[in-house]
């Protein structure tokens, strides 16, 4: 049984900040992802940018407007360590060391843009293809790594801590440690025993238990459902961020538009084409993201409608700039016969990423002894109850970078415990019983535990969900693994993890809008 110096899961922007930074500082790493495609994951999805620097900006104008999103939840120390540090790391290893292409003027100089909730121009952009530049480069520079195993289409199926799987009893005396994890390899269909001297949770966000989102299939909350499971704390779960404006059309999904649009000029209006934003915020469409998401919502069951519109037009760009700028959405609405050039844009909110998650510190350290946890699947306290734009990407680097160094220094001892093989049960998967668990869980969810909850809504997702995970954990511990499977058990367990704490907080704040 091989032991790493790091196990690493999960390939977006904070899994391979944390595995190429260790790999350069001597370890040996083992990246895995559940996905088939290494690039798949929320970071390859991301449109619209990450923060630098704006004209006449600072670490303090910064600062102030991460707090500001954050409704009094975000941790000023942590929004100072990220306005601090943040912008010098995008210079010297996604720009400098990975080479990302992000946009430049005629002069050579970053193009600077302005999204929602931000006082001034400070974020770059690869046109509207950001995280897919910034993917790139570092799935690149992750398969020419000589000190880093890339495997794709590995599931983890549950992390190891001797508390809970080692065969001597006296384990469950000693400090909760993590020292690897059961890996199941989807080509094999068999369960592989991965011990590590570290590992670290890089698995992205939760936006599959519901039935809409811009998130990538296996976004399942993996990352929550093992660390809870292990005995990791995760704090303000319920503060879900929906985003305002994904693509309304039956064939598309739902395709992000991004918030750069309406930091161009972008006006969300009615069908009769009447701007409604001043009636919720002074700024208007730049509002931050909850109140955007909640307006539309009104709006639309105000008017009895089944979208808003966001009018590209009024920001007074010519077509040609207009297709300059957002090649990818104006090819991806063509698609579906809308000409954003000329045309508004059908949008409704989905949901987009989890502001709580499993509660780290500066570096990344969970409360399970060699557990590090970065970027979505983490709380660090930068977002609060509501996460300014462009921020994610940002707190994936830096907290990557930061959890490698840490990690590094700290010569962890190869793990001391026998652990046995994974058990695997005879019983063949029913996908059709999958199929509708996972349906349940996503109508409870956005009908429920969506964009504007109560207390009777959350009391029947909280039993219907309950009753749910019995079920689920009867058909999970007698039927022989599968991905769809693994992700199925931890849909329900993270569904009731984010219900539980929304019915708990009484009081509205950021994301988490309570109309009792």
């Amino acid at each position: 049984m091989e032991t790493w110096d790091v196990l690493v899961i999960g390939t977006g922007i904070a899994g391979c900040v944390t595995a190429l930074e260790a790999a350069e500082l001597g370890l040996e790493v083992r990246l895995v992802t559940g996905s088939r495609e290494p690039m798949e994951s929320n970071t390859d999805r991301a449109q619209g940018g990450i923060i630098y620097r704006g004209e006449g900006d600072s670490p303090e104008l910064l600062v102030k407007d991460i707090l500001t999103a954050g409704a009094g939840v975000a941790s000023p120390r942590v929004a100072r360590l990220l306005a601090e540090e943040g912008p010098r790391l995008v210079e010297e290893l996604l720009i400098q060391k990975w080479g990302v292409e992000f946009t430049r003027d005629e002069q050579g100089q970053l193009d600077l843009t302005r999204e929602g909730g931000h006082h001034l121009s400070r974020i770059i952009h690869a046109n509207d293809l950001t995280g897919h530049a910034i993917e790139m480069a570092l799935i690149r520079a992750v398969q020419e790594h000589p000190r880093i195993f890339l495997q794709t289409g590995c599931t983890a199926v549950d992390l190891i801590t001797p508390s809970h799987h080692a065969p001597d009893p006296l384990a469950v005396y000693e400090p909760l440690e993590c020292i690897g994890a059961y890996l199941f390899c989807q080509d094999a269909g068999q369960v592989e025993t991965c011990l590590a001297r570290a590992t670290v949770l890089a698995t992205g966000g939760l936006g599959r238990i519901y039935l809409h989102t811009t998130n990538p299939p296996q976004a399942r909350g993996d990352g929550y459902a093992m660390a809870a499971r292990a005995g990791a704390r995760l704090v303000n779960m319920e503060y879900i961020q929906f985003h305002p404006t994904t693509l309304y059309h039956p064939a598309a999904g739902r395709f992000l538009i991004s918030e750069s649009l309406r930091g161009e000029g972008a006006e969300l209006i009615t069908q009769d084409g009447q701007p409604f934003m001043h009636k919720y915020h002074p700024d208007g469409a730049l509002a931050p993201r909850d109140i955007v998401a909640r307006a539309i919502h009104y709006e639309m069951l105000e008017r009895g409608e089944e979208c808003v519109y966001l009018d590209l037009t009024a920001s007074g760009m010519t077509p040609a700039q207009i297709r300059d700028r957002f090649p990818y959405i104006y090819e991806t609405c063509l698609q579906y016969g809308i000409d954003i050039t000329s045309q508004p844009i059908p949008v409704v909110p989905a949901a987009h990423y989890e502001c709580g998650g499993v509660l780290v510190d500066e570096f990344g350290r969970t409360n399970i002894q060699r557990l590090y946890a970065v970027g979505e699947v983490s709380c660090t306290g930068l977002h609060g109850a509501n996460r300014l734009a462009s921020t994610s990407l940002l707190e994936g680097l830096v907290w990557g970078y930061r959890a490698a160094h840490h990690l590094a220094k700290q010569q962890f001892s190869p793990p001391r415990w026998d652990i046995p093989p994974w058990r695997d049960e005879p019983g063949q998967v029913d996908p059709a019983l999958i199929a509708q668990d996972e349906t349940t869980i996503r109508y409870t969810m956005w009908n429920y535990v969506g964009l504007v909850r109560s207390s009777a809504r959350l009391d029947r997702a909280r039993s219907d969900l309950i009753r749910l995970a019995e079920t689920i954990g009867r058909f999970y511990r007698n039927t022989r693994l599968t991905d769809s499977l693994v992700g199925l058990r931890n849909m329900v367990e993270v569904a009731l993890l984010v219900t539980q704490a929304a019915w708990h907080n009484k009081q509205s704040r950021g994301c988490h809008f309570r109309e009792d």
